[in-house]
């Protein structure tokens, strides 16, 4: 109670300044001291836990170095073990190889005994084919001298002959040897004539059976047809309708169809000309169709003229699915179809190509079906085999070899190709369908009325046959006979013997097959006749 009274006495008395700094400095020092104390604390307190993890750290190297030490123990015994181990393996391994080398060797010594008691065997052998080659050698020796005595007699003997005969051995040979290729000539060549006859009168008949069965099976129209369009008018009034004013009508008809209109003096007819049948028969049909409806004059040629060839490949088209369909066929392609029914439109030597492929697609079918071939690809041939004849008129080339390509454009079988390109020989054929197809389009160009040809190509076709078969050595005459059908060849009998008149007959059929152009066959036939005329007086 004093001292707090003495105290605030004291604040009292005491100013405020010198109050606040007393105070201040009493804090001073309490927070040293604070300060310090804590340092202390704080030192006494890190020096007791470096302490501890001294001792702790000494404890695991002495843990440590104790477990390495028993480690190392263990290793070394480990190692002693695998040392000994490999020891006794490698022991016992070379005490094998040991015994092993010793059999080899005993082996080996036995073998060598074995070579040792050959090779006095060979040289005993040796020794015996030594003595044996010097008994051959005396020999030979022997032969060799009798062999020299022998070949002078043989000379001997051989200048005799010659002197006897008067011929030297080579001059004698000769004559041999010509005497018997004379001999081996004719007798080949009559077995070869007797031979090729029995097989043709063989084949004839079987061949003459299987085509009149397929002949009377295919009974088709084949009346020939011309090439030449006329249209008859109904007066002779149209005509100048027709050639219009100042000729206007007929240039738009022939420009509009591509064939020339001939108007002469002929009454009430006019004549179309031109090689294309197709536009031929266009022309044909728009004259028509102009003459009957009466009005003509340049639009209307032209409309009407546009109008027929659409009709018409409508027509052709429909031409050529009918005789797809007719025959049995199918998977033509389109554009062969259309020039199968251009054929229609087509002549060849006045036979309508059309109905030719037609009849030549069922004849070989049915003589495939005769012989148990393929009748599908029999039709299929036949029914193209002329397809080239539809653009032979527009391209360059034979209608052969027309017709074979537009069959390889078209993915065509190889064989139906083949069939097309060798119809008329001009290249071997590969089936046996082929050569149906060539005697089916003989046969189809063979039958009578079938073909007909101009007067003059007839004539100079005779001519031509008998040319042909008189240029050949040995003939004395020749005639073509038969409508052409036939050649029968006379010749020389002091120059061609019987034999040779066969070959003779074969060559004569190969140069008019390569240089002569004919419908349906020809036959050869050569004729030798010796005659010996003598006159009693």
């Amino acid at each position: 109670m004093n001292a707090q009274v003495l105290s605030t006495l004291f604040l009292a008395n005491v100013p405020l300044g010198l109050t606040i700094g007393l105070c201040v400095g009493i804090l001073v020092v309490a927070l040293c001291a604070g300060c310090f104390l804590g340092y202390v604390l704080y030192k006494k307190n890190t020096d007791k836990k470096l302490g501890d993890v001294e001792t702790r750290t000494k404890k695991m190297v002495d843990d440590a170095t104790a477990e390495c030490k028993a480690l190392k123990k263990e290793a070394i015994l480990e190692a002693k073990e695998q040392e000994l181990r490999l020891r006794n393996e490698f022991e016992r391994e070379s005490r094998e190889k040991k015994a092993e080398l010793t059999k080899h060797e005993q082996r080996l010594v036995q073998k060598e005994e074995i070579l040792d008691k050959k090779e006095d065997s060979l040289l005993k052998k040796s020794d015996a084919l030594e003595q044996q080659k010097r008994d051959l050698q005396n020999k030979e020796l022997e032969v060799k001298k009798t062999q020299e005595k022998v070949n002078h007699q043989h000379e001997l003997m051989i200048q005799e002959l010659e002197k006897v005969a008067q011929l030297s051995k080579e001059e004698a040979k000769k004559l041999l040897c010509d005497e018997i290729l004379d001999e081996a000539r004719h007798d080949v060549a009559l077995q070869v004539r007797s031979i090729e006859q029995t097989a043709k009168d063989e084949a004839n008949n079987e061949a003459k059976k299987i085509i009149a069965l397929a002949v009377q099976r295919c009974a088709s129209d084949h009346a020939s047809e011309i090439t030449v369009s006329v249209v008859p008018l109904p007066s002779d009034d149209m005509k100048a309708r027709i050639i219009g004013r100042e000729g206007r009508n007929i240039r738009a008809i022939e420009n509009a169809t591509g064939i020339e209109l001939i108007i002469d003096d002929t009454p009430e007819v006019v004549v179309l000309s031109g090689f294309d049948p197709v536009r031929r028969e266009v022309a044909r049909l728009s004259l028509e169709r102009l003459i009957s409806d009466g009005r003509i004059h340049p639009a209307r040629i032209e409309e009407t003229v546009e109008k027929v060839k659409k009709e018409m490949d409508a027509e052709i088209k429909a031409a050529g699915e009918n005789a797809m369909f007719e025959v049995g066929i199918f998977g033509l392609h389109p554009e062969i179809i259309k020039l199968i029914g251009r054929l229609k439109y087509r002549t060849s030597y006045g036979q309508n190509v059309y109905k030719h492929s037609l009849e030549v697609a069922r004849l070989a079918g049915l003589m495939a079906q005769e012989l148990g071939l393929d009748v599908n690809l029999a039709k299929r041939a036949g029914l193209l085999h002329d397809i080239g004849k539809a653009v032979d008129h527009e391209q360059e080339g034979t209608h052969i070899q027309l017709g074979a390509d537009i069959a390889k454009k078209y993915k065509e079988n190889a064989n139906v190709i083949n069939a097309i390109a060798a119809h008329h020989g001009d290249c071997e054929p590969k089936t046996i369908e082929a050569v149906l197809v060539a005697a089916a389009d003989a046969i189809s160009g063979a039958r009578p009325g079938a073909r007909r040809e101009t007067g003059t190509n007839y004539v100079k076709r005779l001519e031509r046959l008998e040319e042909i078969a008189s240029s050949f050595t040995g003939v004395d005459k020749s005639y073509a006979i038969q409508a052409g059908r036939e050649v029968r060849v006379i010749v020389k009998p002091e120059q061609i013997d019987d034999a040779q008149a066969l070959f003779l007959a074969k060559d004569i059929a190969k140069k008019i097959e390569a240089e002569l152009e004919y419908p349906g066959q020809i036959k050869v036939n050569v004729i030798r006749e010796f005659r010996s005329v003598e006159y009693a007086k």
